[in-house]
């Protein structure tokens, strides 16, 4: 700098302020000019300090950007800048040995405080004015403050990588560098919030406004591991001023990006709470509510509510403008709900940590799905056909189903028509309906199924009575549901229905089944008659046994018993039982779930028809193309039987008649060589065990020889369940003695065989039917001849001890010798003691 120059600087800061004010117009053009041809850094905060401090002051709020900050400021950030570059370049070699350098690098920190101690000066001026602040005033100030906070913010967080081990020889320089930023940036808010815009405003103006929110929301993102305080007073600022300005910047503002900050912020916050809960738990310090781990648990879960809020917040006002972050948004719930109960994935924390993270995340998911309802992209993401999970992730969106359909019922028409009838347009993104999503995530929940998973039952007076399984849980949910359902969605809940029904898995048909039983049962008595019709034609469709004809028997079985009566005859009128077609939908209805008149008539039919079809099969010659018949008419006949509660009733008489006309046909050789005749077999087994006390002793010869013939080969477990069924039942039958001879040992012989086998469902099932007939049989000698095998006779052994353990808390020799009081049981104890 020439001496002139330097002479008039030494003039200047002679000077008083009235001076300063009086030679402003002459005095300010020559120093902008010489700080803008300023050679040094030295020469540079020189004429900015003589500028900011002695001529600023004197400055109108019209006249700073025109006369000052725009000569000034970009120079003063290009010399802050240089001033970083020049501390990358030189920091490598920075050591405690080198003073010199050590020196230089601090007085460089110690220029930039005073860079932005001067633009501190400029926003305080700014602020000193009452009226008329307007971003036309403060543009260059505005811009390069926000250009030297990032840098500083920037600096700040890499110091550690930056300055490595040797920190320590600059961190008080470092820290009052950014207590000088976070001053500054506190001073630069309150007089952008004192500006205020209207409808009006400038093209200009509205570029300025998204610049600030788009500047904030860097500096949002440098300091979020820096200071807590000012990372989310900066983040409350950058929310205001883009609702403030809403329909002003709602067109320009970068919605995608603010919001993928606050949800990393809230995943951030949210993630470290869940690790300081469980350290704290390791520790034991959950009791400790004064120690350091606590009060900053604490401080994060007031930082994970602030940005989940805010996040809800931000989305209701700007929703339209994020249907792009539907599949995010979906995610980030996701993410959030499996680390809460009763998802697998939760960590195990203690009740207060637990309830401090449920207030700051869990709680504010609510309002945040219900932000998200009234978008379709969000719901074309929820409810996508095909979606693919993480394992970890199905239940959380098992459970997020079941939320929505909840929230659903406050929700306007169009927001209903969004979720619960699916897509219906063919231009339409498919989405499935919200039923159908429910019954499809509830079959994915395999483990939360299997274990199964508690969670609260129904809410009473705010509190959960007691833990419900998840089948209980969603079926009262689902039921809840329906009952409100407007009518209008009530096909699609049919179709949904029938859907869960006829698909493979069991629990899930099982709680369609339940669903459906209650929405006929809540619905008029014709709504559970048109549903019965539909599942019988569905039963009478199955033309062979699988898993449909299962779940929509069972399902069949219940809804007779919510039928009227008059609504029953018309079933009967609908489905004749005198009709062989229609016997597979009878073989599914309990008798005893119809009216007494419909039941006779039922019962009457059915033997009737079961007369008929033994008679013509007989009149055809005993064809084994007819069996099939023959078989679906005993089939229903059994139903029948198992529904008597009197032996004398007529048509127990009828059966008998005709279950010992089928025995005298039934050949052991054909039983070997024709499987649909062991069909014929187990059902007759079945009758037989109802009939047992009616059924002739020659009759039960000719079962146990057929019996006997199959027994020796390979054969059905479902007829060997059913043998063991019969056999169980002659315990309480007294053989004469002409006949004993060819009933005895069969009986002997096939419990040995039974007992004897591999499968443990079989092997489990002889030994319940054997101690049956131990202790109700007078033939004792059965009993021995079936042990002859040394380890069939311990496994029973084992089996019984286990089972008077169980009955009395005593092994059965504890029982015979007399050391229990009941009688009963000792007498029991002595009877099985003596067969073995």
């Amino acid at each position: 700098m020439s001496q002139t120059n330097t002479s008039l600087l030494d003039e200047v800061v002679q000077w008083s302020q009235e001076t300063c004010r009086r030679e402003l117009k002459a005095v300010l053009p020559k120093l902008t000019s010489l700080h803008y041809e300023a050679d040094t850094w030295d020469d540079h905060l020189r004429i900015l300090k003589i500028i900011t401090e002695m001529f600023l002051p004197h400055i109108g709020l019209s006249e700073l950007e025109e006369e000052c900050f725009s000569k000034i400021l970009p120079k003063a950030v290009t010399m802050f800048d240089n001033m970083m570059k020049e501390i990358m370049n030189q920091v490598g070699e920075l050591s405690s040995q080198n003073t010199e350098l050590c020196a230089f690098l601090r007085n460089i920190l110690q220029a930039m405080v005073q860079v932005i101690d001067a633009l501190s000066i400029c926003v305080r001026h700014v602020g000193s004015f009452e009226e008329g602040l307007c971003f036309d005033a403060i543009r260059s100030l505005l811009t390069c403050i926000l250009k030297v906070l990032r840098e500083t913010f920037q600096h700040c967080k890499d110091s550690e990588v930056v300055y490595c081990g040797r920190l320590s020889l600059v961190a008080d320089l470092l820290q009052g560098l950014f207590k000088e930023a976070y001053s500054l940036q506190k001073s630069l808010l309150e007089v952008l919030d004192r500006i205020s815009l209207d409808t009006s405003a400038s093209d200009e103006e509205v570029s300025d406004i998204v610049t600030v929110v788009h500047s904030l929301l860097d500096i949002c993102t440098i300091i979020s591991n820096l200071d807590i305080a000012l990372h989310a007073n900066t983040w409350k600022f950058l929310i205001k001023q883009s609702l403030k300005y809403q329909s002003l910047v709602e067109e320009q503002l970068h919605h995608g990006d603010i919001v993928n900050s606050l949800s990393d912020n809230l995943l951030a916050s949210f993630h470290s709470c869940v690790e300081m809960a469980e350290q704290i738990k390791l520790a034991s310090l959950q009791e400790s509510v004064q120690s350091p781990e606590y009060k900053l648990f604490q401080k994060t879960a007031k930082m994970c509510r602030f940005f989940a809020n805010t996040l809800v917040h931000y989305i209701k006002e700007f929703k339209y403008f994020l249907t792009k972050k539907s599949s995010c948004f979906h995610q980030l719930y996701l993410q959030i709900i499996s680390k809460f109960p009763p998802s697998l994935c939760a960590p195990s924390l203690p009740t207060a940590l637990a309830g401090e993270l449920n207030a700051s995340a869990l709680v504010p998911m609510d309002a945040f799905l219900l932000q998200l309802l009234p978008l379709r992209p969000f719901a074309e993401v929820v409810l996508q056909p095909d979606m693919w999970l993480s394992p970890e992730h199905e239940f959380p969106h098992f459970l997020m189903l079941v939320n929505i359909m909840g929230q659903l019922l406050s929700q306007p028409e169009e927001v209903m028509q969004l979720w619960y009838p699916g897509s219906q347009l063919s231009g339409d993104t498919q989405r499935i309906p919200l039923y159908q999503a429910i019954f499809i995530s509830f079959r994915r929940c395999y483990t939360e199924r299997k274990l199964p998973v508690l969670v609260p039952g129904v809410m009473l007076k705010g509190q959960a009575q007691v833990e419900v399984t998840l089948h209980q849980h969603i079926c009262v949910q689902l039921c809840a549901s329906v009952a409100v359902l407007p009518p209008v969605y009530f096909p699609v809940l049919e179709h949904c229905l029938v859907d869960a029904v006829l698909q493979a898995d069991t629990l899930t048909a099982l709680l369609a089944a339940d669903v459906w039983c209650f929405t006929v049962r809540y619905g008029t008595a014709e709504l559970c008659l048109h549903h019965v019709l539909l599942i019988a034609q569905l039963v009478k469709a199955c033309r062979t046994e699988c898993y449909q004809l299962f779940h929509l028997g069972s399902l069949l079985k219940r809804m007779v018993f919510l039928m009227t009566p008059s609504h029953q005859l018309e079933l009967v009128a609908e489905f004749p039982p005198s009709k062989v077609e229609n016997l597979p939908v009878w073989h599914h209805v309990l008798l005893r779930a119809l009216s007494q008149d419909v039941r006779l008539r039922v019962e009457t039919e059915i033997v009737g028809l079961m007369q008929r079809v033994l008679t013509e099969w007989q009149d055809g010659g005993y064809k084994l193309g007819e069996v099939d018949k023959v078989n679906a008419a005993l089939g229903s006949l059994l139903s029948v039987l198992r529904g008597q509660s009197s032996p004398e009733e007529p048509c127990l008489l009828s059966a008998v008649r005709m279950t010992t006309q089928l025995w005298s046909r039934l050949s052991p050789t054909q039983l070997q060589t024709h499987p649909v005749l062991q069909h014929t077999l187990k059902l007759l087994l079945s009758a037989t065990t109802v009939l047992v006390k009616s059924i002739k002793p020659e009759t039960i010869s000719q079962a146990l020889l057929c019996l006997e013939a199959v027994v020796s080969q390979k054969c059905p477990d479902h007829l060997l369940l059913a043998a063991l069924e019969f056999l169980s039942s002659l315990g309480k039958m007294f053989f004469p003695a002409d006949i004993q001879s060819q009933i005895l040992p069969r009986l002997s012989s096939l419990f040995g065989v039974l007992l004897a086998d591999k499968s443990w469902l079989l092997h489990q099932h002889a030994l319940e039917a054997f101690s049956y007939f131990a202790e109700n049989t007078n033939h004792e000698e059965v009993i021995s001849q079936s042990l002859c095998v040394e380890e069939t006779k311990t496994k029973v052994v084992n089996y019984l001890n286990a089972e008077f353990t169980r009955r009395c808390g005593v092994t059965a020799t504890t029982a015979e010798t007399g050391e229990i009081g009941d009688r009963a049981t000792q007498r029991e104890a002595r009877e099985q003691r003596k067969w073995l």
